[in-house]
């Protein structure tokens, strides 16, 4: 699976911000035709980024959509950007693993009718409603599903779905956030938080992502492009980090050569269990610097 540590919102109406996205730097790009973009300009959008699809996968870019849902998800917005190289849909306002079901059966339809292997298209949920995050499990299991996203922004649907009144501690949204964290490694997949508004305020952004990522969550979606490297560098392994690692594991295997499987390193005690964690640090960043070169 890819690290996606940034998923960065661009509206599908903005065309002429398209050619810039490769120099953005984030993981994942999400052209959105929902919230931001004008309801009379919505087939407009949408032919946009039909075009830009193809341009946009050619470069590398790991292309995925936010589609428009009412009672259902729009079926025109699905036959415009099912095409070969998107990576997947971000699904808006879903109730539960009903709703995962009716759109696979589409996909499935659409993909054979494309030319696109089955289960190519990838499903990123967004738990905006409070059944939804009530059923984070049971839509985080669902085939296609490879994250869920659990946000915690001020006034938006979330908010007005548990009722909470936002702050920058974010003890309202803790317990959302611990469980949608849960669910997902639970299914092995994605949990993605966010979604930090005030962009402009860097360092607002800096400790909200920090404490996301001290809560297990593996990348946030956002909505600016400078926040791409700010974000990404909090969920990445640091200098310092990769350094105490590897000295855990030298320090482990030396000591397992010698017949020992319970040390002390650097005043604590280490043994398989904090090695296994190690080497999945070291190889996440191993993922990264390959990525990045």
């Amino acid at each position: 699976m890819n690290n996606y540590r940034t998923f960065l919102f661009v509206p599908g109406i903005k065309q002429k911000w398209f050619d810039k996205i490769p120099t953005f730097g984030a993981d994942g790009v999400i052209l959105d035709l929902e919230d931001s973009v004008p309801l009379h300009l919505k087939g407009e959008a949408r032919g946009y980024v039909a075009e830009a699809i193809p341009h946009l996968c050619s470069k590398g870019i790991n292309v995925f959509v936010r589609i428009n849902k009412e009672e259902e998800f729009d079926l025109e917005d699905l036959r415009a950007v099912v095409v070969k190289g998107i990576k997947g849909l971000v699904l808006p306002k879903l109730y539960g693993p009903d709703d995962i079901e009716s759109i696979s059966k589409v996909l499935e339809n659409l993909e054979h009718d494309q030319g696109i292997p089955l289960g190519t298209v990838k499903l990123l949920p967004i738990l905006e409603t409070a059944k939804s995050m009530q059923m984070a499990y049971e839509i985080a299991i669902c085939e296609r599903v490879i994250g869920i996203a659990g946000l915690s922004a001020k006034n938006g649907d979330v908010a007005r779905a548990l009722g909470y009144k936002w702050t920058n501690e974010g003890l309202e949204t803790l317990y959302m956030r611990s469980k949608v964290v849960m669910a997902a490694r639970a299914a092995g997949i994605l949990p993605i938080g966010g979604l930090w508004q005030d962009v402009h305020n860097l360092d607002g952004l800096k400790r909200s992502a920090a404490f996301n990522r001290q809560l297990g969550f593996a990348g946030e979606l956002i909505l600016h492009p400078s926040n791409v490297s700010i974000v990404n560098e909090i969920y990445s392994p640091s200098e310092d980090e990769i350094i105490y690692y590897r000295g855990l594991v030298d320090a482990f295997e030396l000591a397992e050569s010698n017949g020992e499987t319970a040390i002390m390193y650097q005043g604590e005690h280490i043994d398989y269990a904090h090695v296994k964690t190690a080497r999945e640090i070291l190889a996440i960043y191993q993922q990264l610097h390959q990525t990045i070169k």
